[in-house]
């Protein structure tokens, strides 16, 4: 028999409309952010709102994943708890959690997974959370295909999410405090100031500015398409694209995208399937490169790569377009046929390495023109970073997703029954009492016909067929009342046949990985304690929003600013750099921070440092 093995598509919802556009065009599962705790702010939906996405997208089989995945406070705790139940009440699926209070509340039976707020880049982290009752757990973005691989070796029966899309956190998800240090808002509170996203000057430890006013720490955007198929051999079995801050029109292309590209694998390797059910009409070609994007990269998976950061702008570049060929005034040309329209957005980097842009006013031929005069030079590499005709389009574009379904028309001795099978193997029931009296008007087939007319509803007839024993007369009125009972009744039961988690996580006290915890622990509340004292932790700190510490370490990143520059004793050791550390990023107000790197690790450091 073969062994199937069911993957989810994750995509993120901003809001109600998001939401239902993720089902639309292709999710198997949706994270949303509720009214308060999730660590996207600005994301946040009211339980009405979040009701209606889980009645809409559980005719599909489609999850909902609710996140609160911030630390929480003591004043806090009761309010979580009574919000967790009021989740589980309109029937959310899961919760996406990162403060192990949660852990020691009187929860309902639903199922909870461990954020990569957590920190999980380990076998033994990994390990230590499934069993302390979570279901699934978010891996760290830094990890290698090995690295996953050895995780889902050693722990094979827990739930292994992988983000394969999106932007790019540089320190580790749960571990970075700068934010908090510069603007009082805190990551761990999702109230990030996105501090990794501003220009810095580099400086040695005698003032000499390497590199001026450049964005060191903002990463380029994740984007594994090309490394699915591993990460399905590698144990992962959700995939999940960030994004809730993003709008419509991103998610649509982005989730048709990986849709696309998933089914291709499975209809290779037939031993992975997807976990919900339906089929999308997408009526554009999904292109990733024509939603926001800061540039591609793997980021990690494949080992340590070169450039995995936008050094010239946090801001979307788009798809490379051409190279310059000629400018006058406000008209350009290319070195190579382009495909601009107007309205277009282009951008550019040159001279002074500062990204700029314009509007495309129009087209003649080969040439484009802006609206103002443009001061680009031959040679320029041009972007487009918003194509206006793929946009409308994105817009205009309304996939809808059926169920597939087959019915069977019967009779018995007091009228006729029909019975609908859905693909998941759902089968319904319908009947109707009524007096048979065989057909002589010749409008048999007209009326029976009508039972086959079901566009209005989220259903895909594949199979129709008629078990009478005499073409009996019915009316185009009992048609229509034996279809819409049968419709409605598969719709009642299939938003009910989605599988619970029949109990809530007991209390458990196998070990910690760690003994003692610092300001790393992120515990924040009394709850959170009494958690990790269970599991033998000794010695607790207090989160750092808590208790902030002048020493601490505001981020720990895998991307490395001396790699980066090419001077990595470890990689590049034929190549020493020119000048004295520690090295100092230095913000536009002359703030400074040290940058300690851990080459045994692989790992680089944030400190706050004195201004000179």
């Amino acid at each position: 028999m073969t062994d199937y093995r069911t993957i989810e598509l994750l995509a993120p919802a901003r809001d109600l409309e998001c939401g239902m556009a993720a089902v639309n065009y292709g999710a198997d599962a949706v994270y949303i952010g509720a009214p308060r705790f999730g660590a996207r702010l600005a994301a946040h939906n009211s339980l009405e709102d979040i009701a209606k996405l889980v009645k809409y997208a559980h005719q599909f089989r489609v999850k909902i994943y609710v996140t609160l995945n911030t630390i929480v406070y003591d004043k806090e705790l009761e309010e979580v708890e009574r919000l967790i139940w009021q989740l589980y009440d309109i029937g959310v699926d899961a919760l996406i959690i990162q403060d192990m209070g949660i852990l020691e509340m009187n929860l309902p039976p639903i199922a909870l997974h461990a954020s990569t707020q957590t920190d999980n880049r380990t076998p033994e982290k990994v390990d230590f959370l499934s069993r302390a009752g979570l279901q699934r757990v978010i891996l760290a973005r830094e990890l290698t295909l090995e690295q996953i691989s050895e995780i889902h070796r050693l722990c094979p029966d827990t739930e292994l999410e992988a983000f394969v899309h999106g932007a790019l956190c540089v320190s580790y998800s749960g571990q970075c405090y700068a934010s908090q240090a510069c603007f009082s808002r805190s990551a761990n509170r999702g109230e990030c100031a996105q501090f990794c996203r501003l220009p810095f000057d580099l400086l040695d430890s005698e003032g000499n500015v390497i590199q001026n006013n450049r964005h060191l720490l903002s990463l380029k955007d994740l984007n594994q398409t090309a490394s699915l198929e591993q990460l399905l051999d590698a144990g992962i079995r959700s995939f999940k694209i960030e994004g809730r801050l993003k709008d419509v029109t991103y998610i649509k292309n982005i989730t048709a995208h990986y849709r696309l590209q998933l089914d291709k694998i499975f209809a290779r390797r037939t031993e992975f399937c997807r976990s919900s059910s339906g089929q999308e009409n997408i009526g554009f070609r999904p292109i990733p490169e024509k939603s926001f994007t800061r540039g591609f990269t793997s980021y990690y998976l494949h080992g340590r790569m070169e450039e995995v950061y936008s050094l010239y702008t946090p801001k979307s570049i788009g798809e490379e377009m051409g190279t310059v060929a000629e400018v006058k005034g406000n008209r350009i040309t290319l070195t190579a046929p382009h495909t601009f329209h107007n309205g277009d957005g282009a951008c550019y980097i040159q001279g002074d390495d500062i990204m700029r842009g314009f509007r495309v006013n129009r087209i003649e031929g080969a040439y484009i023109f802006a609206y103002d005069k443009l001061f680009l030079k031959r040679g320029t590499t041009l972007y487009r970073n918003f194509d206006h005709k793929y946009h409308i389009g994105l817009v205009k574009d309304r996939s809808d997703r059926k169920v597939r379904i087959r019915m069977t028309l019967g009779e018995y001795d007091n009228g006729f029954i029909l019975h609908i099978d859905d693909e998941d193997g759902i089968r319904v029931s319908a009947a109707i009492e009524s007096e048979k009296i065989v057909c002589e008007n010749g409008n048999f087939w007209y009326n029976v016909s009508r039972m086959t007319k079901i566009g209005n509803t989220i259903y895909s007839l594949e199979d129709f067929q008629l078990n009478w024993s005499y073409e009996w007369f019915v009316s185009t009125k009992l048609i229509n009342e034996l279809k819409q009972r049968g419709l409605d009744e598969l719709t009642r039961v299939r938003g009910l046949s989605l599988p619970k988690q029949c109990e809530p996580p007991q209390p458990t006290d196998h070990p910690y990985p760690q003994s003692e915890l610092s300001y790393l622990g992120n515990v924040s509340n009394r709850l959170a304690r009494r958690f990790y004292e269970r599991h033998g932790v000794v010695r607790m700190e207090d989160a750092y929003e808590l208790q902030p510490r002048p020493d601490a370490a505001l981020m720990e990143c895998k991307h490395c600013i001396r790699y980066a520059m090419g001077w990595c004793p470890k990689h590049h050791p034929d190549n020493p750099s020119p000048y004295k550390e520690p090295f100092y990023l230095r913000m536009k107000h002359g703030r400074r921070f040290r940058l300690e790197f851990d080459c045994k690790a692989c790992r680089m450091k944030l400190f706050a440092a004195s201004r000179k």
